[in-house]
């Protein structure tokens, strides 16, 4: 069914490694034209040249904690194509640790990142594609979006938030044609772990990454297999994990 994905127009977010990278460059091979959005604009600059020697590929450097830049990404993207067809917003944040260490500034980090940029990517896309009565919103949540850890509250306090927001998207875009999809990972190897600044939360995350995590193009078959089903087929939710991940 890659004919539902080569000509699409897909605005990622976070695009500039980890789950993000892994779909902007399977999609491409599948005929996709990429909008990439992050803050590392030298790693997206040059992704967006390898993937799109045709003009297929665009970089916008994007932090999603401003609601202007993630505007500014998906107009960037109708700009130049014409149309926004799949809106992902997969930019987030883990910084795991104990509630009682009491790092607040790391709250307020995860809960702007991994829900308000949510948010703002669906504030930039939605106009888009009601104007289209076409589109698809894809917001990546995790295994922490169904289960709640020790030392992960705040973190996986976000990700039930974005399947929530996700949930009441979904319900309120059937006038619109629009479908929406919740993908939820489970231990993937990405940058996720590296931003964890509790040590002994760090030292277990690192260890239990090493040991059972997947490679990230398993996130982009997933992104893959909801795009490139029927458009009156719309897959609301996928949850997968590491064959060997037992949480």
């Amino acid at each position: 069914m890659s004919e539902n994905i080569a000509g699409k127009v897909v605005v990622i977010t976070g695009a500039s490694s980890g789950l993000g990278e892994a779909a902007a460059r399977h999609l491409a091979g599948r005929g996709a034209i990429v909008v990439l959005g992050a803050r590392r604009a030298d790693r997206i600059n040059a992704l967006a040249s390898e993937l799109g020697g045709d003009g297929k590929a665009l970089a916008v450097e994007t932090d999603v904690t401003d609601p202007a830049q993630v505007k500014r990404l998906a107009d960037a993207a109708v700009e130049r194509f014409g149309r926004i067809d799949v809106m992902i917003n997969n930019a987030g944040l883990m910084q795991q640790s104990p509630l009682e260490a009491l790092k607040i500034d790391e709250w307020d980090n995860m809960i702007d990142v991994n829900v308000k940029g949510v948010l703002y990517g669906i504030a930039a896309a939605l106009p888009h594609m009601k104007t289209q009565q076409a589109g698809h919103i894809i917001n990546v949540s995790s295994v922490a979006g169904h289960k709640v850890m020790p030392a992960g509250a705040v973190y996986c306090a976000t990700k039930h938030a974005v399947r929530a927001i996700s949930e009441g998207l979904r319900s309120e875009v059937k006038p619109y044609n629009l479908r929406t999809t919740i993908i939820s990972p489970g231990a993937v190897d990405t940058e996720l772990p590296t931003h964890i600044t509790h040590e002994q939360s760090h030292e277990g995350i690192n260890e239990y990454y090493e040991n059972v995590a997947i490679a990230p193009e398993s996130f982009a078959r997933a992104v893959a297999f909801a795009i490139e089903q029927p458009e009156d087929v719309d897959i609301n939710e996928i949850l997968f994990r590491p064959t060997k991940q037992e949480l």
